[in-house]
């Protein structure tokens, strides 16, 4: 049985002199719905949990172990060489660290006192010390694998945001942060014709052109709203803003037994 408790630990207070830690994931929920961000962030009340993807985590946790084999080496993955990028998978003490949820790379606003972190995946280093932010993606579709479907809009923003943690973050002050980002798309194929225990993957890597100039902007606005007495207006184009919307109208009406 789902069990919901209101969280009273790491709530955002106006007055506090430690910096107040914020994901990568709560600021995209804020560029989502200031309101969902306002009551989870400041009043403990976190949206309804959504099931794990475990088979991403897994394609996620193998594609790592693989890269980490060739940084090892110091070599080129033959994915890298069939796509003529010329980089290696980056190697430093702090890898560990950057990928972990927990800590991830972390970076200190100091306008807004806020303590911005987020696990990337990879990172690529290429010539004169340039480094690539590399995400990794798991899907299963017969279509051509398309940035531009507005789903995977978050997916650009995610990697922006991972780009301007490492440019802002003293780990990488002696390198370059490249514009250019690439996702490591797995699609699981369904043209076989038999399971056989066993699910088999295309991998292709795509490409993306970042632009980061959204970010600090976008925090500063987050701590504007966090500052704020009053809770943020529903958004209309937010699904949990309406579907509360709508039970708050109809129990107006006629109160539903708790």
């Amino acid at each position: 049985m789902l069990q919901f408790n209101q969280r009273t630990q790491n709530l955002f207070k106006p007055d506090q002199k430690e910096p107040f830690k914020l994901s990568r994931t709560r600021l995209e929920l804020f560029y989502n719905c200031p309101r969902c961000f306002y009551l989870d962030r400041k009043l403990g009340i976190d949206r309804p949990p959504m099931p794990s993807f475990s088979l991403n985590s897994a394609v996620d946790e193998l594609l790592k172990r693989e890269f980490d084999i060739h940084r090892a080496k110091g070599v080129s993955h033959p994915l890298m060489t069939a796509y003529k990028i010329k980089a290696v998978p980056f190697s430093h003490p702090k890898m560990k660290e950057w990928r972990d949820v927990f800590s991830g790379i972390r970076v200190w606003h100091k306008e807004t006192n806020l303590l911005l972190f987020g696990a990337i995946d990879d990172i690529w280093q290429g010539p004169n010390h340039e480094l690539f932010i590399v995400d990794y993606k798991a899907t299963s579709t017969g279509n051509s694998i398309n940035l531009d479907d507005e789903y995977k809009k978050q997916y650009k923003r995610q990697m922006e945001i991972y780009q301007w943690l490492a440019r802002s973050s003293e780990d990488f002050k002696d390198y370059k942060i490249s514009d250019t980002g690439y996702f490591v798309y797995c699609n699981g194929r369904k043209d076989k014709q038999a399971f056989d225990a066993r699910l088999e993957f295309s991998v292709e890597i795509i490409p993306y052109q970042g632009n980061d100039f959204w970010v600090e902007p976008e925090i500063i606005r987050a701590h504007e709203c966090l500052i704020q007495d009053k809770i943020p207006e529903p958004n209309p184009n937010c699904d949990y803003c309406q579907y509360l919307k709508a039970i708050n109208r109809e129990t107006a009406r006629s109160p539903l037994p708790l």
